[in-house]
């Protein structure tokens, strides 16, 4: 498998990076673990690659504000072993850990992976849950968008022409708050069949918060919203969790393939999603 020829360009700073990407004519690369193979089986075949993998103002990990930053360039093994990931949004630097394997993690990036939006990522249901926001740069300047509204189908997010991610903003977790991602992994791919990523936060004893992500159950990764507005305000029991659990693909148009047909995923987004939600519910005491 041989891509078709292409010109390549490593720019030393993230202004030369955007020039070369204003034209359109050509695709980000960053640590190329969707890119590549892509290019390989000749299903995209951009005319130049502009590296950004290297640059040192997409790679850092900060808290500021209230918030955390995550430059676009960080990759899947930094935010799966960052101290600061893992004692204030644990949610995501557990998620970076189930993504592929450790060399997958090594050189894929979450930026590029976020961008590309395969319906079956790890990282979107994670997002989703987090109410993550992300920073959106290109040659006209920046702008900010929630991440429910990033990822508009499969493959395809609010991205223009010429803009890449340049960082995502996350929460910092408060006391009370448990989180958790479950996931049956594709045997071969290790993409997720079905991925569920919750986040609870109990007050006077009641869930005051439940964010629910799901990932490779429909042409995008989702919000439960109707499991969500299930749970909030109930004492958490095990019957509430059924209940919420239940709706976890309701109003959804479920994928279907050789693997696993829709109503298999249907169940496992509801079996997945009372799990993830019972331990997440430990979690936040």
């Amino acid at each position: 498998m041989i891509p078709q020829s292409f010109d390549y360009s490593a720019p030393a700073s993230l202004k030369e990076a955007l020039a070369l990407l204003s034209d359109g004519r050509a695709k980000v690369l960053a640590g190329g673990m969707s890119l590549i193979p892509l290019m390989k089986l000749r299903l995209a075949a951009p005319e130049m690659l502009v590296d950004i993998g290297r640059l040192p103002e997409l790679n850092y990990i900060r808290e500021d504000g209230g918030a955390i930053r995550v430059g676009a360039g960080v990759t899947h093994q930094q935010i799966e072993t960052s101290a600061l990931l893992r004692s204030q949004c644990p949610l995501i630097a557990e998620t970076a850990a189930c993504i592929g394997d450790p060399q997958v993690r090594n050189m894929g990036t979450i930026g590029g992976s976020t961008a590309h939006a395969d319906p079956a990522a790890d990282y979107p249901a994670a997002l989703l849950a987090l109410e993550a926001q992300l920073r959106l740069i290109g040659s006209n300047g920046e702008r900010t968008v929630p991440a429910v509204g990033f990822f508009v189908d499969s493959f395809t997010t609010a991205l223009q022409a010429g803009e890449i991610i340049r960082e995502i903003l996350l929460p910092t977790e408060e006391p009370g708050t448990g989180v958790r991602y479950e996931k049956v992994p594709h045997p071969a791919s290790g993409f997720a069949v079905v991925g569920v990523a919750v986040r609870v936060r109990r007050a006077s004893g009641k869930i005051a918060l439940a964010r629910i992500g799901i990932t490779g159950v429909a042409t995008k990764a989702y919000r439960a919203t109707i499991a969500e507005r299930l749970l909030e305000g109930t004492d958490g029991t095990a019957e509430d969790l059924k209940r919420a659990a239940a709706a976890a693909a309701e109003k959804v148009e479920v994928n279907s393939d050789l693997y696993a047909s829709s109503e298999y995923r249907r169940h496992i987004a509801q079996v997945y999603t009372a799990r993830a939600l019972s331990a997440a519910l430990k979690r936040a005491g």
